[in-house]
């Protein structure tokens, strides 16, 4: 069953899915293109194992989708307007202080 989320609740799972960088390159991947996990985890050079950790953490934030394609699943991204909020994350200038970190940018983390 599909609920709407709160805001909050979106921006929130947004966040903790862009806090890994493994799963910012598969959504910048899915943006350009749907795609099957084997091609991603050759393209990304991650084990489809992990891959597929990831790809389940997207799906439970409800940022990507599986598309039944024969017996494989395509993944995209759900909504064309999630790339768009990606593109303008990616572009967006940001106050770094080259002598600070982000307190939890080790901590992997999903919804």
């Amino acid at each position: 069953m599909l609920t709407v989320a709160s805001d909050i609740e979106v921006l929130a799972r947004f966040g903790r899915a862009l806090a890994d960088p493994i799963r910012c390159r598969i959504l910048l991947a899915l943006h350009a293109a749907p795609a099957y996990p084997a091609d991603l985890a050759e393209t990304l050079g991650v084990s489809r194992t992990r891959l597929s950790n990831h790809l389940a953490c997207l799906r439970d934030c409800g940022l990507v989708v599986a598309l039944p394609d024969g017996r494989r699943s395509r993944y995209e991204i759900a909504d064309e307007r999630l790339g768009r909020a990606l593109d303008d994350l990616r572009t967006a200038v940001v106050a770094v202080e080259t002598d600070r970190t982000c307190p939890d940018a080790d901590v992997e983390r999903c919804c």
